[in-house]
């Protein structure tokens, strides 16, 4: 291991050409590799193995390797570490985010979009509407493609940085770049061809906008896939989410008849995918089936539940889960700003170089907070009101009638925003102030930031009430009530 300072490291003193972008040590794990040789939380990577990383894929391949040189900067001065260590063992180093440059960001204008649904007054990293595939490849963030270029498919084949998240929407060029209002998005699924031809596994979604992209156009698009994009992992269907501060008056609600329709659909879609790939390939999500008044497809229908992160069937595993059928929780995806609010480098970052899949879209580790309310007292389960038609049978099973579902109305955002993901500190706070002292209140991790934050940027110990933050999934809900 080695200490080189700037004077005696010329090529160090130069600087990279983007510094300014370069990543911030966050924290050094103690007795780790980077700790042995002085890495310390507030260095500034500059350079790993005389490149300079672009984002935490590059990262992470970089300082697989077993000697790692590190030239960073500190109070002015540059440094270089020369780390040895095992191969594929971890530096123990967190850095302050994914992407080291900048993130590419959206250049399309889709009505739908949920990001120019926004109130305004919020922190800025929520204002960020990326079109990016790394964060496609990270977070499961989904990429329309009308930025992708060649260079970017050579770098996905080379490092397998599979599976991808596209949006489709519709497979008819015309109608395509008209919800994109993009001239681009009419050709760019053409690197979607590209990426299932060289082997990367890709998940697609449509967003049904009614009077835009459902009903013939659903059908044309789905045969669309069906004839040119076969190799696709899965299709999700989803409906739009409005806000109330949505302007555009195309945009509108599902009605109940048009949500049948899509149910239908996928239904009917589902069967000439299997028939003819031996799979059923498109799923509708769990809202549709809510807003239809239509029972969940029983379990086998999923398939193993490729999308559940998409919220694709999340209510029957969320079941299984609460009714002892599942050894292990299947997850949750964070929510809609995963990218923005989600650790930069998890675990599952490493072994980018064997072909692996990495995602963020599991729930996060539950916030610890000190509880108050006896064990024994009343409990009252928070959940979105599209969460409480799925919780209420499963709590009222049990035949408790010290247990209760909660639910939190969204009324900062309005519209029709109801998954639980979504909940602010706002809104949590007008209904918990409502609610007596003293009982055990359950707060699913999924609407917080991993420093107990919620998207209002309130804070959990700033609400009326104490919580009792738990993971997302259908095991941890009924330990938690096991244990009163």
């Amino acid at each position: 291991m080695s200490i080189v300072h700037t004077a005696d490291n010329p090529a160090v003193a130069a600087g990279p050409s983007k510094r300014s972008l370069a990543p911030i040590v966050v924290s050094v794990a103690a007795g780790s590799p980077a700790d042995a040789v002085g890495v310390r939380a507030g260095d500034e990577i500059l350079r790993v193995n005389g490149d300079v990383p672009r984002d935490i894929i590059e990262w992470q391949l970089a300082t697989d390797e077993a000697d790692v040189e590190l030239d960073v900067g500190r109070g002015g001065l540059d440094l270089t570490f020369t780390v040895e260590k095992v191969p594929g063992a971890s530096l123990g180093i967190e850095v302050s985010s994914a992407v080291f440059d900048r993130v590419r960001t959206c250049d399309n204008h889709c009505e739908f979009c949920f990001i120019y649904q926004l109130p305004k007054g919020m922190r800025r990293s929520l204002y960020l509407k990326d079109d990016d595939y790394r964060l496609s490849f990270l977070y499961g963030n989904f990429t329309t493609l009308t930025r992708f270029t060649e260079a970017d498919l050579e770098r996905v084949v080379t490092e397998r940085l599979s599976p991808l998240h596209v949006s489709i929407h519709s497979t008819d060029p015309t109608i395509r770049s008209q919800m994109l209002k993009n001239p681009r998005g009419g050709m760019s699924l053409r690197w979607l061809r590209a990426l299932l031809d060289h082997g990367i596994a890709v998940k697609g979604q449509v967003v049904v906008c009614p009077g835009v992209n459902d009903g013939a156009v659903l059908d044309d698009t789905l045969a669309g896939v069906l004839d040119r994009y076969p190799e696709l992992d899965s299709v999700a269907v989803v409906p739009l989410g409005i806000s109330k501060f949505n302007a555009e008056a195309a945009m509108r609600f599902h009605t109940l008849a048009e949500a049948e329709a899509v149910v239908d659909t996928v239904a009917d879609w589902q069967d000439i995918f299997q028939a003819t790939l031996g799979r059923r390939m498109v799923y509708a999500a769990d809202e549709y089936y809510l807003m239809a008044q239509r029972p969940f497809p029983a379990a086998e229908r999923y398939d193993g539940f490729p999308m559940h992160e998409d919220g694709i069937g999340m209510a029957r595993t969320f079941e299984l889960e609460f009714n002892g059928a599942a050894a292990e929780a299947t997850g949750v995806r964070r929510g809609f700003f995963a990218a923005v609010d989600a650790p930069p480098n998890p675990a599952a970052y490493t072994g980018l170089h064997r072909s692996a899949c990495a995602s963020t879209s599991g729930g996060t580790a539950a916030t610890a907070v000190a509880l108050r309310p006896s064990r024994t007292a009343p409990v009252a389960i928070l959940t979105g009101t599209l969460g409480a038609p799925v919780i209420t049978p499963l709590v009222e099973s049990l035949g408790r009638a010290d247990v209760r579902v909660l639910t939190v109305v969204n009324e900062f955002f309005g519209g029709n925003t109801g998954v639980t993901g979504l909940i602010t500190g706002e809104d949590l706070a007008r209904v918990l102030a409502a609610e007596p002292h003293g009982h055990r209140y359950l707060l699913p991790d999924v609407c917080l930031s991993d420093d107990g934050r919620f998207l209002d940027g309130v804070a959990v110990g700033d609400l009326p009430r104490p919580v009792e933050v738990v993971p997302t999934d259908g095991i941890a809900l009924r330990t938690a009530l096991e244990v009163a």
